[in-house]
């Protein structure tokens, strides 16, 4: 699949038909996890296809998200409720998870008569997993040595030593309510589609590691044209999908700034 998508012009893998020649190859499955980075539109894009394609086909079980919390869920909303309605349904939270960028995804479930839910872990369960030590028994020595480091690297390395574990912690715990959440979707027959960022899809270190092993899932990674270490992936990714970069952004700039804000 990787030396294929090498082959193709820009163009076309980006096109609408290459990526749904990619979709039809996941298929049949009872879950596929579309790892993103948050803030790439043409990633969204692909959100809106895949969801578009799978509930046209009658093959959408259900759509689960990142982008709200475990619990909340448009399950009693009707095909035609509006988008307000939506996101009071969801209590979008417009300031993490911009509506502009999810809205399409999400409306077309609902307009398909699809169920979208929450499959984040809720705030009030944070404070309980940064001090629950059974959650590190969860992942093997190197994984969480992994996930460690992803929490360091992604904080710019500025984060006291002391708050890593705790972090990690929230990160394994946010892993497992989103399994659980895809798991209780299944349906025979039809797909779950999970959206989240890449890390929580990676099958060595996030939600997958939290599903039964008879859940037939297929993990996605969204990013440029393929990278000669792609290949060494396999292991986390069923599959890598080219996606239009984004303007680069210096992110721990933003985040200096962040904390310098009284």
């Amino acid at each position: 699949m990787l030396a294929a998508c090498a082959d193709l012009p820009a163009p076309a893998a980006y096109s609408d038909a290459s990526r749904v020649e990619r979709l039809k190859q996941l298929l049949p499955a009872d879950a596929i996890l579309l790892g993103e980075q948050h803030d790439v539109p043409d990633h969204q894009r692909v959100h809106r296809l895949v969801v578009s394609t799978l509930a046209s086909q009658k093959l959408l079980a259900a759509l689960t998200l990142e982008m709200a919390s475990q619990g909340q869920s448009t399950a009693n909303l009707a095909p035609d409720a509006s988008e307000e309605e939506v996101r009071a349904a969801l209590q979008w939270n417009n300031d993490g998870w911009p509506w502009a960028a999810y809205g399409q995804a999400v409306m077309a479930a609902v307009r398909a008569d699809v169920p979208v839910m929450g499959a984040n872990l809720p705030r009030a369960g944070m404070r309980e997993a940064m001090a629950n030590t059974d959650l590190d028994r969860l992942l093997t020595g190197p994984a969480l040595k992994a996930q460690q480091d992803s929490i360091r690297s992604g904080h710019c390395d500025k984060l006291p030593e002391s708050q890593i574990a705790p972090m990690t912690r929230i990160q394994i715990a946010r892993d497992i309510a989103m399994a659980q959440t895809v798991a209780k979707a299944v349906q025979a027959g039809k797909t779950v589609v999970l959206l989240a960022g890449g890390g929580h899809v990676d099958r060595q270190l996030g939600v997958p590691l939290h599903m039964a092993p008879t859940l037939r899932s297929k993990t996605v990674l969204m990013r440029p044209e393929p990278e000669p270490d792609d290949s060494a992936m396999a292991a986390s990714f069923d599959a890598i999908w080219p996606a239009q970069a984004a303007a680069p952004i210096d992110y721990c700039a933003n985040f200096d700034a962040m904390r310098r804000k009284p």
